[in-house]
């Protein structure tokens, strides 16, 4: 009241009534700020509740995670996902394959692989891959061994697999069907294109099998342990969903046998072949050069491989006791299926000497600068012995010759008419078809080396060792 007397002394009736227009409209303002301020405050949670209720459970749900942490990874959300669409590569002449990022989920035993997204992530255009993972495409007898994967996005809400374990590093998905079991395969369609696609991971990639034979782990099982730190899954036993950050499906083989194509690949065979000797504990990298002093000098190694059924060299004892003429200290041995031990005899010698074939293969566990000698048998098979086994020497650092026999060391001489057309023109079996090529020139055919042509290429290998 004695407010209000002074504020009417003070002023007159005209700037009373102005004032309170002021004060009315200041109340306002002043009452919408405090409203604005303490909205929080009047929630049913006050700011300062939730955030002690977010403390303390959090607190509890990390103790929690801990707890099974070694058991349970995280799951990614499908929202993250920025890629949905798995980048195919089905152009390049070996091998197929996709590789895709996001949420991707794989119900193994149904060979279906599953891209989560949402309506508005769905990819344009084609929606369903097929792949065979496996490194030898164009060949139908190889690929008819090989299951099919079928990838396929799938939105959120419809028809997506539930995860039943989740994985926090990359998969490669590959096949060991088509020709495993035969060394030169193992290694061009399969290990080699392995090392291609997975050493980018640094041994933090999985690897889910198809088509898989515990005999071809087992076999190659150390190289396998250098090239992931994870034992692999078979996948078509694989009940469960199987989640996953990063999907390879496929192997990413360059266009070159039993090599790498440095055009395609920033990876060499140089490469492979260090982690081929750490796998298996070899100790040579390298042949040393030998001195021409044959008293004083190290004889060199020749290993001559034989063979017990098909393209066998029947002279064998004979060739074995030329070379140790000349001053070579001979193993005859047939490479067998323990890798481990065949590794560690053909990286002890300086020489490998064989009838093309898959045993040639072990040349992978040379050391550098060593002699390859590859003896051709008889038939229209200058490319294919070119191309398995002259040409990949070159990338390891190997030194090649060859023998070609002529029809009478062969034994199709004692099988067929000297004016046969299996000597008169060997490539028109050829064009009849591989199975009639093989049936004739690799399955019936046996060496019987002329020595003193054959001497003349041992002594030629004894030059590239003597520097």
């Amino acid at each position: 009241m004695a407010y209000n007397t002074m504020l009417a002394r003070s002023f007159s009736w005209h700037e009373q009534r102005k004032l309170g227009s002021w004060a009315f409209v200041g109340s306002l303002v002043i009452a919408a700020t405090i409203f604005t301020v303490f909205k929080p405050y009047m929630s049913s949670n006050p700011p300062v509740l939730n955030l002690h209720l977010q403390l303390s459970t959090g607190a509890s749900l990390n103790m929690l995670m801990r707890s099974k942490e070694a058991a349970v990874e995280p799951r990614q959300s499908y929202f993250d996902t920025k890629e949905v669409k798995p980048m195919c590569n089905l152009t390049r002449p070996r091998s197929d394959f996709c590789e895709m990022n996001g949420d991707i989920r794989i119900h193994g035993n149904s060979s279906k692989i599953f891209i989560a997204s949402t309506p508005t992530q769905m990819p344009v255009g084609k929606e369903i891959w097929n792949i065979k993972p496996y490194a030898r495409k164009e060949d139908g007898t190889a690929m008819g061994r090989v299951r099919r994967i079928t990838i396929q996005p799938a939105q959120v809400l419809e028809g997506l697999p539930d995860c039943s374990r989740n994985y926090n590093i990359p998969a490669v998905v590959f096949s060991v069907g088509g020709y495993a079991g035969n060394a030169f395969h193992d290694f061009s369609d399969v290990l080699i294109p392995l090392y291609l696609t997975s050493m980018e991971f640094n041994g933090e990639v999985q690897f889910l099998i198809t088509d898989h034979h515990s005999w071809w782990t087992d076999k190659y099982q150390p190289l396998l342990q250098k090239l992931s730190k994870y034992d692999f899954i078979d996948i078509d036993q694989e009940s469960r969903v199987l989640c996953f950050p990063r999907v390879i499906v496929g192997l990413k083989a360059t266009n070159k046998e039993l090599g790498i194509d440095s055009s395609e690949s920033s990876y060499s065979m140089m490469g492979f072949r260090q982690i081929l000797r750490s796998a298996y504990s070899l100790k040579r990298e390298r042949v040393e050069k030998f001195r021409n002093d044959k008293k004083l000098g190290k004889r060199p190694r020749l290993l001559l491989i034989s063979r017990s059924q098909t393209r066998r060299l029947i002279n064998t004892r004979q060739i074995a006791k030329m070379a140790r003429t000349i001053g070579f200290n001979v193993v005859i041995k047939e490479t067998g299926s323990n890798v481990s031990l065949v590794s560690e005899m053909v990286n002890s010698v300086d020489v490998m000497v064989g009838v093309h074939g898959a045993g040639l293969t072990n040349m992978v566990f040379l050391p550098e600068k060593a002699v390859v000698i590859q003896i051709i048998p008889l038939g229209d098979m200058e490319w294919i012995a070119r191309t398995f086994y002259q040409e990949p020497e070159r990338d390891m650092n190997l030194w090649y010759l060859e023998y070609k026999i002529s029809p009478n060391e062969s034994s199709l001489i004692q099988q067929y008419p000297h004016d046969h057309q299996i000597f008169k023109d060997p490539g028109a079996i050829s064009k009849i078809g591989w199975r009639s090529f093989r049936s004739v020139f690799l399955d019936k055919q046996d060496v019987d080396l002329d020595l003193n042509r054959f001497k003349e290429v041992l002594l030629r290998a004894l030059e590239f060792l003597h520097g």
